[in-house]
């Protein structure tokens, strides 16, 4: 190399360095004046005191107490402390939604002396291959409804409503099911083409402000019922008393998330909060209510019951007594009990940690008392409520329940990674966002399979779990095949801690009756 190269490229090189330094003395001056900045701007404010005692660094206690929540969930927390759902039941949920291997080795990470768990009691002649059989068909509103409801299907999607999920996520649920012979709920916010989309079964859910079916003032409207119901793929209809996020407040929807789009589905302004009432100003008692599921009824000619987070539990009873006073043909179709442990809604802390019954305490209070008043044929019995790895699947229908509903589970499924973020329209993962840049990270074609992949993986080791207790189907489970763990941390028979009922026994001795 000759010396005049050597000198251009050293001229080259101490140019670009002198770039680079004046460079960085332009950005220090500029960090130093906007350290002075924050500096003055803490020491002057008088909102927070960490700020104001310790300025500019008192900051970084408030963006630790953020990240917090992440380093948590991925470096700090074991496979199963974490809340609402821990790295192990998520781990399932992300194995089964790849279709990959969900096999674990060398043993268990569940303890088995946690008062309130479950075990499921191995036959030992357990149904083979050969013998089993898939789940039976269930029928929703035989003989009341004009077009009633078939469906094998035990696990199907909650209701989540398309404002509180993106265009892209409510695309992919409807593929999915529609691929998984599932139902996917349309939640309150209305019906919209991208329920439609995938072709699959459709409950329409009504809720304290009648999206997609209110008049000018809010009411239900039945015109607006009936083009609901034109729709094939709509099957039932769910009217939503409350939910287990929050129960006794209506939902919410913050109005950055009111787009255009949603706004014309949800019948609603652009841009402003989107707040149900807390409940139907149509009815205020259990006669109401039945008149409204059969309102609701004749006027879409499909079944229709209603959701609820079970707490007090008298007016059930008044409702069974007004069904019998008034006859079988009056009762809602179905049941959907929530847990009250919370979902995919934002709510008061209050509300979502206190109010309300958990699924494990009102699935079989519901189960026994409808049975009691005779009508458990006639009515069925849906619940929801962090049930998202097929032991608790299984525990529900071994507890009564004819259909199983997940809303989270089918989150994880579409990539959700629990990152707390569902109301500030700010989801990493595209889910629960109307920013066009974070949804961009969601295919709909691919977490569609995933959809799938979770629903089928699902029914199969449900399937699993009938098998092994020695019976062909998952919907023949009962108490006797499960054991929960009592206070001194020893299994107890789950039939003897809640007995199953005879119809009318109950009330007969209520009555005097012998």
């Amino acid at each position: 190399m000759d010396l005049d190269a050597v000198t251009t490229i050293k001229a080259f090189a101490v140019g670009v360095l002198q770039i680079f330094a004046l460079v960085f003395a332009f950005a220090l001056v500029i960090l130093v004046l906007y350290v002075v900045y924050l500096y003055l701007s803490d020491i002057s404010q008088t909102k927070q005191a960490v700020r104001r005692n310790f300025p500019v660094l008192g900051r970084f206690r408030y963006q630790f107490e953020h990240l917090g929540e992440f380093f948590r969930q991925y470096f700090f927390a074991l496979d199963r402390e974490e809340m609402p759902f821990n790295r192990a039941q998520r781990s399932w949920v992300y194995r089964a939604a790849k279709n990959v291997d969900s096999t674990v080795a060398f043993g268990s990470t569940r303890p088995l002396n946690q008062p309130g768990d479950i075990v499921f009691l191995n036959h030992p002649f357990p149904t083979l291959a050969k013998n089993a059989v898939p789940p039976r068909e269930v029928t929703v509103g035989e003989g009341v409804a004009r077009l009633p409801y078939t469906t094998s299907s035990i696990f199907n999607i909650s209701g989540m409503s398309f404002g509180a999920l993106s265009v892209p996520a409510v695309t992919a649920l409807s593929r999915g099911a529609a691929k998984a012979g599932i139902w996917l709920n349309t939640g309150e916010g209305g019906l919209s083409t991208h329920h439609l989309s995938g072709g699959c079964d459709i409950v329409f859910q009504i809720g304290t402000a009648k999206y997609g079916v209110r008049d000018e003032e809010g009411l239900l409207s039945d015109e607006k019922l009936k083009a609901v119901a034109a729709h094939d793929q709509v099957k039932m209809f769910e009217l939503k008393l409350s939910q287990g996020a929050k129960p006794g407040k209506g939902g919410i929807l913050p109005g950055v998330k009111v787009t255009p789009e949603i706004a014309h589905v949800r019948g609603i302004p652009v841009g402003m909060d989107s707040i149900s009432p807390n409940g139907h100003p149509e009815f205020n008692d259990v006669d109401g209510l039945l008149d409204m599921i059969i309102r609701i009824r004749e006027v879409t000619g499909k079944p229709t019951g209603f959701k609820c987070v079970i707490g007090s539990s008298d007016w059930l009873h008044d409702l069974c007594a007004a069904i019998q006073r008034r006859g079988p043909e009056s009762a809602p179709d179905f049941i959907n009990i929530d847990s009250a442990d919370g979902g995919s809604g934002a709510a008061p802390q209050s509300l979502m940690d206190y109010m309300g019954l958990p699924l494990n305490r009102s699935l079989p209070l519901v189960v026994d008392l409808i049975s009691q008043y005779g009508l458990r044929e006639r009515i069925k019995i849906i619940c929801a409520g962090k049930l998202l790895t097929p032991s608790m699947v299984a525990w529900a229908l071994a507890m009564g329940a004819d259909f199983i509903n997940c809303g989270r589970g089918f989150m994880f499924a579409l990539g959700c990674i629990q990152a707390m973020q569902c109301n500030k329209n700010t989801c990493p993962t595209g889910v629960t966002t109307h920013n066009p840049d974070l949804q961009q990270g969601l295919d709909p074609m691919d977490k569609a399979e995933r959809v799938y992949n979770y629903a089928h993986n699902m029914a199969y080791e449900v399937g699993t779990i009938a098998h092994s207790c020695g019976v062909p189907e998952p919907r023949l489970l009962r108490r006797a095949h499960v054991e929960v763990i009592g206070e001194r941390g020893v299994p107890v028979p789950m039939s003897d801690v809640v007995p199953e009922v005879q119809p009318k026994s109950v009330i007969a001795s209520d009555r005097g009756v012998k």
